[in-house]
This record gives C-alpha cells, structure tokens and sequence, in this order.
C-alpha cells in the first residue's frame, strides 16, 4: 500500500493535524490496515490511539462500553472494523460531540488503494446533486430489467451526501466514500427488489435474490441463497426486516468485488437496507444493518428520473 491512500483518508477528508487527538478502532482482522493509518496519524503529529476491540456480531452491533467512552474523547475517530460501527449510538454520540468520524467496514488493502483515488471532487459534486433531491422529493420509483418494481415515500426526510469531507466538527461518513441516500418513511415502502449485486452477508449474488415488501417490510424472500439472508435478519427481531435505506452509488472508481463497502459506491448502483436507521433520519432502532446491491437500475423522484438503466442522469 502506497501512502497516498492513507494520506487522502487523514488530511483530504478528516482533516487531521497535529493539534487532533486521533482514535484508531479496529478488530484482529483489519490490524494492518489501522496499523498504516496510526503510521500515518503519528507522522502528521496527532497524538493517536489504537484499541483492537473484537469483532462484532453484526453490522450495527454495539462496541464495548469501554470504546464507547473514548470514542467520546477524541477529536477523529476512524474505524476499519469487519463489521460496521456506522449506525451505532456510540458513533452517534461521538459525533454529537463534535468529533469527525470515518467508518470503513470490511476495508482491504485493494480497496483502499483504488476507491481513495477516486476524484473527489466529482464525488462530492455527484452526492451533493442527489443529497439535494432526495431532500426536496416525496417518492421514488424503482424499477430494473431483472424484475425491480418499487415505490418509497422520503416525504419529509433529509438526504445526505456521504462524499467523503468531513473536516467539519460532528462530520461522519464511510469511507471509501460515494453516495447519497436517505431514510425512507418507515411502512411506507412497496412492491419488490431484486438484488443483483451483491447483500450481506454471502456477498457476490450468483443469482438474484428477491425480496417483496409490504408496508415498509421485508415479508417474502426468495432465490440466491434466500435463507442465509433471512437467519442473518431473524435473531434481531421483526424491525431488522424492515427498509431502513434507500442510496445511490457516485464513486467512478469503485467496482463490484462482493465487499457492500465498495459495491454500495458504485457509480449508478442503487442500495437499499433493512434494519437500523436512526442514526441518519430513521426511527428504526435495531443491532442490525444489512444491504444489498441493484446494478442497473433505473430511478425517479416525483416522477423526475435521476438513473436510466445505470446510467446517472445529473
């Protein structure tokens, strides 16, 4: 790993100087990569922690108290974790505090070397574009060739641009960055998804998978190892089933590898999740987060189209 990459993650999108407190949080399997991001916080100066915590049980599981508190006493935190901190209360909460935080879930080296290249400045341009209208909007139409036929209502919900600055006091995002997404109204969500990407957690979908909702809820799921899908859901109760998010990829450098991280960024991909939202606009509160890929969807808000086939219209 060169140490641009590394250098883009602390300086062009934290911001870190040598005046910040850096908190480095991973588990045993991403020690590499938060072993480089330490070199490099040191090397600017930061004063810098690393705690090596254990894995999670599942995107959106809780860390240990001990993290969450010092979480709380940092300028910057960045978590290279294999499963996501991103919609946890002690991210939340950190960020509350005006601490600028970056989660990178299932990070590789690989990854890392090719989506930090991106250019951010059309990745900020694309998100910021998208954050915009989902704002303004009230329902999203989807639909693919491979079956998609869905409706959401965002009516009153806020968009947000995950395009990878977050100098700002309180910022958060996961990087690699590149995407805009939004809540959508809980139980106001209809029709089916095919998903034909890849989902947490079997990765590439050697088949779409199918998933009907009614009234906000994941209520038939079928194809490409529909079960797995269903047994990862089913422990953490009737709102993991739930649509928790619906985002649209921005990053021209990320590609589908299987890891969501980057599959999610993809340019002209659409993500939807179920599970836990309330850290971003939601109402849903629930240890679980999971997403999954559409690759060339078509799009509108109020009936205004924004993806045609894939292909990003703005």
């Amino acid at each position: 790993m060169t140490d641009r990459p590394i250098r883009t993650v602390l300086v062009d999108c934290l911001g870190v100087t040598d005046k910040d407190v850096v908190l480095v949080v991973t588990d045993p399997k991403r020690r590499p990569i938060a072993a480089r991001l330490v070199d490099g916080a040191r090397a600017i100066g930061a004063e810098t922690v690393l705690i090596d915590m254990s894995e999670r049980e599942t995107h959106g599981t809780e860390p240990p108290a001990s993290v969450a508190a010092a979480m709380l006493e940092c300028d910057v935190f960045i978590a290279p974790t294999t499963k996501s901190l991103s919609h946890t209360q002690a991210r939340k909460a950190a960020n509350e505090r005006g601490v600028r935080a970056a989660t990178m879930p299932q990070i590789t080296e690989d990854m890392l070397e090719r989506t930090m290249a991106a250019d951010y400045a059309q990745v900020r341009h694309r998100s910021g574009l998208l954050a915009e209208a989902l704002t303004a909007g009230s329902q999203v139409g989807i639909t693919s060739e491979q079956g998609t036929d869905l409706t959401l209502s965002i009516e009153g919900r806020t968009g947000i641009s995950d395009d990878g600055d977050l100098r700002e006091p309180g910022s958060f995002g996961n990087l690699p960055a590149g995407e805009g997404f939004i809540a959508p109204v809980e139980g106001r969500t209809d029709g089916v998804i095919v998903f034909d990407g890849s989902i947490w957690p079997t990765g590439l979908l050697e088949e779409p998978l199918v998933v009907g909702i009614e009234a906000g809820y994941a209520v038939d799921i079928s194809g490409w190892r529909a079960e797995e899908f269903k047994k990862t859901l089913e422990p953490h109760g009737r709102e993991a089933f739930a649509v928790a998010e619906l985002g649209i990829g921005t990053n021209d450098a990320a590609r589908l590898t299987g890891n969501v991280l980057e599959d999610e960024k993809i340019l002209g991909t659409i993500h939807l999740a179920f599970g836990d939202n309330h850290t971003f606009g939601g109402t849903i509160r629930v240890s679980s987060h999971q997403d999954g890929i559409v690759m060339t969807p078509s799009l509108t808000i109020d009936d205004q189209p924004y993806l045609e086939a894939g292909r990003l219209l703005v």
